[in-house]
């Protein structure tokens, strides 16, 4: 029974990452004005533990970001880009 008690929390252990799933984000960052605004976002993202790819949109003042969402989440990506002196809000 030890055995098998132990060999269940072992494959959930294993198995965890398998729930983890790739989302994608679209933020829209007002703030983002001159040619050097697109890089600090775009930096500031990519420093967030989990985030995968960013894509900047300038004209549209838009991030896309792909991220692993056991690892952050839209909040941990608005707070990165407020903490840069960007502040941002999910698109819907």
């Amino acid at each position: 029974m030890k055995k098998l008690s132990l060999l269940i929390v072992l494959a959930a252990a294993v198995s965890a990452p398998a729930w983890a799933a790739t989302k994608t984000a679209t933020l829209s960052v007002p703030g983002m004005t001159c040619a050097a605004c697109p890089i600090t976002v775009k930096t500031a993202l990519s420093k967030v533990p989990g985030v995968e790819k960013t894509q900047i949109l300038f004209n549209q003042r838009k991030a896309i970001v792909t991220y692993d969402d056991s690892k952050t989440s839209v909040a941990g990506l608005t707070k990165a880009t407020t903490d840069a002196g960007y502040p941002s809000t999910p698109v819907r």
